[in-house]
């Protein structure tokens, strides 16, 4: 395939960063330029590209020889992995500059004079000194409940508004961010909103749907979370507390002070603030303060086939779906009295018509709600198992503890930002080589 020396910033997002080998080194997620406060053209500094570790690190625009449909190549494979950091003067083009409101004077275009458009996306291009340069913008009208609106291509000269003052102002659109998140796992979205100046970040968490909301929190570290669930008003925190798994949102709200967390618990509705409650009167680092309240839970005439029905609930982590605990009604934590659980290996050899009262395991040894985490992770070690029940003194099921879990307090305190790279061979610039 052909190199192109012009393209539009938004459509390098995704497209696979290749290293003069022809070796994958991550994906584009971002295009960095240089905005002034003089009126001068921007220039495009380079790219922020996404390892396979999820590290986001900055690869300057000299270093790429090729942009093609399908993929960026670069000169070399010597690239910093210094976590991407963006410095004054430096902009982010999808993450601040499209959704931005600016004026356009183009003689072509008089309909659009004094009008405020939004940017949908900047066409940069490569000048006969290799440096890249902004030179194009395509605008669009504010959309209209149920019309489309048309597209415009401008030359950069001809718009107003693309300044650092006019990009801090609030209240920009997030509907192009939105749409490159689309289709994007949680802890991928996480990573990207971390990346993000604080303005943007708030303005994005302010858009997103509560539930969508709630499972990015869950994976961004306890300290941002609560940073972002304070920018929320009271009501909507308290929307999004409910969204979260229950141990998720015990942890959270044990982070926060205790007269906040309680306004809070006070507001969401009481079947999802009563298990947080029963959560959080355990110790974080004991298995009542690590599980969930919320495992598979079968009543003794509950056939394979339901049970099978239930582990394939997307919603359950590969961990929760591996055991299937069987207890007397009622069925909700914390329980009846506790049977024993089903592995979901002997559930896919049985008949489907078959009672999973006939294959509990009533050997395995129980949590208590005050085993120590050193020891549920020896508990782990010793049975081969990603789940275990955790049971109280009158032998009811309180809930699961599973391997996630347990790694979640385990890892470091920053494990989410902290990606530990491989040691590799350090060029004589400083870089470090992928090859």
């Amino acid at each position: 395939m052909s190199a192109v020396n012009r393209v539009y910033a938004a459509r390098l997002s995704g497209l696979v960063v290749l290293g003069p080998d022809g070796e994958s080194i991550g994906r584009v997620r971002d295009v960095v330029i240089s905005i002034s406060v003089v009126r001068s053209q921007p220039r495009v500094l380079g790219l922020v590209v996404e390892l396979l570790t999820r590290r986001r690190i900055f690869v300057p625009i000299l270093r790429v020889t090729a942009i093609e449909p399908n993929a960026v190549t670069l000169t070399t494979g010597n690239v910093s992995l210094r976590r991407f950091a963006q410095r004054p003067g430096e902009v982010l083009v999808l993450g601040q500059v499209l959704d931005t409101r600016v004026r356009v004077n183009d003689p072509e275009l008089p309909d659009l004079a004094g009008v405020d458009v939004i940017v949908i996306d900047l066409g940069i291009e490569q000048i006969r000194s290799r440096d890249w340069v902004v030179t194009r913008v395509a605008v669009r009208n504010h959309r209209r409940l149920g019309r489309r609106t048309n597209v415009h291509t401008v030359d950069w000269q001809n718009v107003a508004g693309l300044t650092p003052s006019a990009l801090a102002l609030p209240g920009q659109g997030v509907a192009q961010l939105l749409a490159q998140f689309e289709g994007q796992r949680p802890i991928e979205v996480a990573d990207a909103i971390r990346e993000l100046p604080s303005k943007r970040r708030y303005e994005v968490v302010n858009a997103l749907g509560d539930e969508r909301l709630a499972d990015i929190l869950q994976e961004l570290p306890e300290s941002e979370q609560v940073d972002l669930l304070e920018q929320l008003d009271t009501e909507r925190a308290a929307d999004v507390l409910e969204e979260m798994d229950p141990d998720d949102a015990a942890d959270l709200l044990g982070e926060l002070d205790s007269s906040r967390a309680e306004v809070l618990l006070a507001r969401m509705n009481p079947e999802d603030s009563e298990p947080v409650r029963r959560l959080l009167k355990h110790s974080p680092d004991t298995a009542g303060g690590l599980m969930t309240s919320e495992p598979v839970v079968l009543a003794p005439d509950a056939t394979v086939a339901e049970a099978l029905a239930r582990v394939r609930d997307p919603d359950l982590t590969p961990a929760l779906s591996s055991l299937a605990f069987v207890v007397r009604p009622p069925t909700s934590t914390p329980t009846g009295r506790y049977l024993g659980c089903v592995h979901l290996q002997r559930l896919l050899r049985e008949p489907p018509a078959a009672l999973v009262s006939g294959m509990v395991d009533s050997d395995l040894p129980n949590l208590s709600p005050d085993t120590s985490l050193a020891a549920v992770t020896r508990y782990f070690a010793a049975y081969n198992l990603v789940c275990g029940p955790v049971v109280d003194e009158e032998n009811h099921l309180l809930g699961a503890v599973t391997v996630d879990d347990v790694l979640d307090h385990l890892l470091p305190h920053d494990w989410r930002v902290s990606v530990e790279e491989p040691e590799l061979p350090v060029a004589t610039d400083g870089s470090t080589s992928l090859s």
